[in-house]
């Protein structure tokens, strides 16, 4: 299976840290959206695509590569990120505009991830930030087992 992780990861390199737990585990590799040619992800089997969250979605790159990607038919996505604040309302928020975009496009969302990030913007640095030390050894576990059940589910269908 040929999977390819498109990340973008700015402040603390929170997203970039998941996005390598899951091409270890699922073999594959990483790029950011502005090493990504759009056409080549037609080359995948598989492709995550995450970031940390921005005002309540994507990074802009991730958002603008998406809507750059080619019409496809029987291709997989999933869709990560890190985050300040998580729950699965505000996840699944937080997640609706890259996956629109992808189903638009013609992907399959087969699952998706999001984990607590150090988050240190705005006034929050002021304060230490939130959520030091995240993603930690925990959500790196999560993660890999994530990344483990989606390599036997993508498999097994």
């Amino acid at each position: 299976m040929k999977t390819l992780i498109v990340s973008k990861s700015i402040h603390h390199k929170n997203t970039e840290k998941i996005a390598h737990v899951f091409a270890e585990v699922l073999d594959g590799q990483v790029k950011t959206p502005e090493q990504t040619d759009p056409d080549e992800l037609r080359g995948y089997d598989l492709v995550g695509i995450g970031s940390g969250i921005y005002d309540r979605r994507h990074h802009d790159t991730v958002l603008e590569l998406a809507n750059r990607l080619p019409p496809v038919a029987d291709k997989r996505a999933f869709i990560f990120s890190t985050s300040g604040i998580l729950t699965k309302r505000k996840v699944a928020s937080d997640h609706s505009t890259l996956r629109g975009i992808l189903e638009s496009k013609g992907y399959t969302i087969v699952d998706e991830f999001s984990c607590p990030g150090f988050n240190t913007n705005a006034f929050l640095k002021y304060f230490g930030g939130m959520n030091k030390g995240r993603p930690n050894a925990e959500d790196l576990a999560r993660a890999r087992q994530f990344a483990s059940n989606l390599r036997q589910d993508v498999r097994g269908s």
